[in-house]
């Protein structure tokens, strides 16, 4: 039977890109809003309730919103915005590390952040294991495609091509933050820090780890061994194998998939290791991860409509 998707924000990168992966797929139909009635509330609020599925592409007030026009216990929602991540009643959208029952029985799941999913899927299972202490202050420096920031930074950096490397959130308060503390169960917030290169898409996230200073830290191999185990049954997250040329690259003409790759590097005595997570900012880390979780949502293959 066909269920009925209406994706709230579909104009913006991430609508977009969801609903390039839904077109054609006989299992879905879109809802859309006819132009006249872009601006009436009311319309929004039909198509909500309308819905089987909503897919909130939106800045986290208008998510908040969006959610409470709905007035049923039937319309199940997938808020790709900040705004529901740690909030109560609602199921973290990253069915390898939170369960895939959980997100297939969900009335309510978050999106994971982009950077958050980089970190939690090499941070989390590790911390769970007690193969790395809860209680580390973690540091993680990531890199991604300027497509990531919206309409604003995409138009900024095709116009001005002299921008190499832009550094940001340089408060220490990036909201992905609190996610990537919770969902890894730390007892300290991570200190984060992101940053935008010139390429459309595409995202490094890198964790350092000074293991021979860390309290019962496990080795770099069992570390990638647990890794591997963890994810061994996930078609999307997958071990990358070491570069044979000592090197890792992003390069601006990638067009992006839906996998995520880990690595784990590690010096010669094993003292000192890196986490490294390399993915789509568009796949992964948006429109391919709410794909993925209204798959599950809806009973369907996880991989339907995914590029790998």
């Amino acid at each position: 039977m066909t269920q009925t998707v209406f994706i709230d924000g579909a104009a913006g990168t991430t609508g977009l890109e969801i609903a390039e992966r839904l077109a054609g797929r006989s299992e879905f139909s879109l809802l859309a809003i006819d132009d006249t009635r872009r601006k009436d509330a009311g319309a929004r609020r039909e198509a909500l309730n309308d819905a089987d599925f909503v897919i909130l592409c939106l800045p986290d007030d208008a998510a908040r919103d969006a959610v409470a026009m709905i007035g049923n216990d039937r319309t199940r929602v997938i808020d790709a915005s900040t705004a529901h991540r740690v909030a109560p009643g609602w199921v973290y959208g990253f069915p390898e590390v939170s369960g895939h029952d959980a997100v297939a029985n969900a009335a309510r799941v978050s999106n994971p952040g982009c950077y958050s999913t980089g970190f939690i899927a090499l941070i989390a299972p590790l911390v769970r294991a007690g193969l790395l202490p809860a209680d580390w202050p973690y540091a993680c420096n990531a890199v991604s495609g300027y497509s990531g920031g919206g309409k604003a930074l995409i138009e900024r950096f095709e116009q001005d091509c002299d921008i190499a490397w832009r550094g940001y959130a340089l408060g220490l308060g990036h909201k992905h933050v609190p996610e990537m503390q919770a969902r890894c169960g730390l007892s300290i917030a991570p200190l984060f820090s992101p940053s935008v290169i010139p390429a459309h898409r595409g995202m490094a996230v890198d964790v350092q780890l000074p293991l021979a200073a860390m309290r019962n830290a496990a080795a770099p191999g069992a570390l990638r061994a647990a890794l591997a185990d963890f994810y061994a049954a996930s078609p999307i997250v997958v071990m990358g194998e070491a570069p044979t040329d000592g090197e890792m690259l992003l390069r601006a003409s990638d067009a992006g998939d839906d996998r995520i790759e880990l690595f784990v590097f590690a010096n010669a005595d094993g003292s000192q290791a890196r986490l490294v997570a390399r993915l789509d900012n568009l796949g992964k880390g948006a429109s391919g991860a709410c794909v993925q979780n209204l798959n599950i949502m809806a009973g369907l293959p996880e991989t339907a409509g995914l590029r790998l």
